[in-house]
């Protein structure tokens, strides 16, 4: 008996969250239901591309100009192809309006983006969530990486991470499944590094692919990862970690799951006598007709923004601004991670050296600045990404005839080429916001979300800061034609594109400054959670993926508890 209940609890959204909040409730023994806007995609039945080669499909998986056209934000992903359009929403089909360029990148179906994810998984350390009370920005975690660590090690050990146990200060250790390898170049690059910058490391980056094969992963129906790097298809062989192939059949197996798809949440509804909510209110994506569903606990985990929107369209009485929004902090200081700038390389040699297979990992420089203390111009801090490779087969024409001299040099590679990245911590700040509209209207009638998100001047410094030193890293690695390109001049990096926007529904010690308390619940709506990237506090230099899956399974089992104590 339910108490006349229709479930225990609402998971709002099927993808990395999501899923864990699911899997969780469900092993606990409470009936669970899992809202997904988009359709349905079973694991391997609903790849349908994942083994097409590129001249079967019709442009050979180019962009074609109608795709870009039709598309203008989605086609800018760097994963978004012919192989991989049915997993992108159309731009049509959710509008929002950008009063500053935010591209928002969605991904509406079962498992969400974590299909389409880069599966770069690391800890985050105290540095992270200590920095912004030692210097002065956004507010204080109310959490610190102890709180997290054993649930990073509960997530690791099923997701299947590969990586190195590396001993560094600045990025905590994982639990780890093999690794993928260095190339030559990498690894002389590596220790030359090592040798000249005594406070850099250079790692093999740790990401959600099965370098090798547990047991246990086994048991999930999974397999060692192919290094076929069409990971964004859907992997037929389990072979990185996505809802559809772990978390979501785990919830489904205990009898306990109903997964609703094609049905978006409008609102939350908030009852003013007890001082909860009791129910969403959805929307059926094919009939347009509307009904409540009730539960006892919600969790919001339907992507930053998503869960943004549906807090600021739950408006009562008691919270004319949005569910929880006592004091103009829901949607205010949204982070993202600063991708701009990228310095590319050559360098001689090696040519006696290949590398092979499609590692689906870079190597990285975990964060150097602003550690112990403030030792740059510039707030919060930055990592690299760093890889090398062999330049394509083609050849030119220029000065050459076609030709059996032509057609054999084509059959030997070029030389190799060496590339760096930025991925820089933004500051959150007040005026980096998202509101509702209050005039345009989505397809469903749903209120347009309005993006107000820049870069600012401290990720001008930031930037300037990587040019800097890795410039100098690379010069003393032997590197030549050393070329730096900040991507926002060029046009190609907008905020948004990083598809690490958090914030929003942020984390804190205080009510009267922040939406969530340390267990993820709205501090005024204690049956509502948040444990996507909405929750977060700042951003931190790390990917935040990993961080999402800890805080939901630590909040999803805080919440299991008080549902069996009969608080929620």
């Amino acid at each position: 008996m339910m108490n006349d209940t229709d479930f225990d609890v609402i998971v709002v959204g099927s993808g990395i969250s999501g899923g864990w909040a699911a899997k969780e409730f469900c092993e606990r023994g409470f009936k669970t239901l899992v809202i997904e806007r988009g359709r349905m995609v079973k694991h391997i039945k609903d790849y349908p591309t994942a083994n097409t080669d590129p001249w079967q499909f019709p442009h050979h998986n180019a962009k074609t100009r109608e795709m870009i056209e039709q598309n203008p934000v989605i086609s800018k992903h760097y994963n978004y192809s012919e192989a991989t359009q049915h997993f992108y929403i159309k731009d049509k089909d959710q509008p929002y309006i950008q009063e500053k360029p935010f591209d928002w990148i969605r991904g509406y179906q079962v498992g969400g983006k974590s299909l389409l994810w880069a599966r770069q998984t690391q800890r985050w350390s105290d540095f992270e969530f200590n920095r912004p009370l030692r210097d002065g920005f956004a507010v204080d975690w109310p959490i610190r990486y102890s709180d997290l660590a054993p649930w990073y090690s509960r997530v690791e050990k099923f997701v299947g991470i590969s990586g190195e146990r590396d001993n560094i200060d600045s990025l905590p250790d994982s639990e780890v499944v093999g690794a993928f390898e260095m190339n030559v170049v990498e690894k002389y690059i590596k220790g030359k590094i090592n040798t000249h910058f005594k406070d850099r490391h250079v790692i093999i980056g740790r990401c959600a692919n099965l370098a090798e094969l547990t047991e246990f992963h086994r048991q999930q129906g999974r397999m060692k990862c192919q290094a076929r790097s069409l990971c964004e298809r859907g992997c037929p062989f389990g072979g990185y970690f996505s809802s559809n192939a772990s978390t979501l059949p785990f919830a489904e197996k205990t009898g306990n799951l109903t997964l609703m798809t094609d049905t978006l949440v409008e609102s939350i509804v908030y009852d003013e006598v007890s001082k909860k909510a009791t129910a969403v209110q959805v929307i059926d994506a094919r009939t347009n007709q509307r009904k409540q569903i009730t539960a006892k606990v919600i969790f919001l985990n339907s992507s930053t923004l998503n869960s943004n929107l549906i807090l600021m369209n739950s408006r009562s009485a008691a919270f004319p601004k949005g569910l929880g929004n006592r004091n103009d902090i829901l949607g205010r200081y949204i982070a993202f991670h600063n991708y701009r700038g990228r310095i590319s390389a050559t360098i001689d040699g090696f040519e006696d050296a290949y590398h092979y297979g499609r590692r689906p990992t870079n190597l990285y420089v975990p964060s150097f600045r602003n550690l112990y203390s403030r030792d740059a111009d510039f707030q919060g801090g930055y990592m690299m990404t760093l890889g090398a490779s062999r330049s394509g087969w083609s050849r030119s024409l220029e000065g050459q005839e076609l030709g059996a001299a032509y057609k054999d040099a084509l059959t030997q590679p070029g030389g190799w080429s060496v590339y760096m990245s930025l991925q820089g911590e933004t500051i959150p700040i007040y005026e980096n916001h998202v509101r509702i509209s209050d005039t345009e209207k989505d397809p469903y009638g749903i209120p347009q979300l309005i993006t107000s998100v820049a870069y600012t001047e401290n990720d001008d410094k930031m930037m300037h800061d990587f040019f800097k030193e890795g410039v100098s890293m690379l010069e003393r690695a032997g590197c030549k034609n050393i070329q730096p390109t900040d991507h926002k001049i060029t046009g190609n990096r907008t905020p948004g594109l990083e598809v690490h926007e958090v914030g929003g529904v942020r984390m804190g010690r205080d009510p009267q400054t922040s939406m969530l308390n340390a267990n993820n619940q709205l501090h005024h709506c204690p049956n509502v959670f948040v444990t996507d990237g909405a929750c977060m506090t700042s951003m931190g230099v790390q990917n935040p993926s990993l961080t999402f899956m800890a805080l939901t399974a630590r909040a999803a089992n805080f919440a299991a508890d008080q549902l069996r104590e009969g608080i929620l």
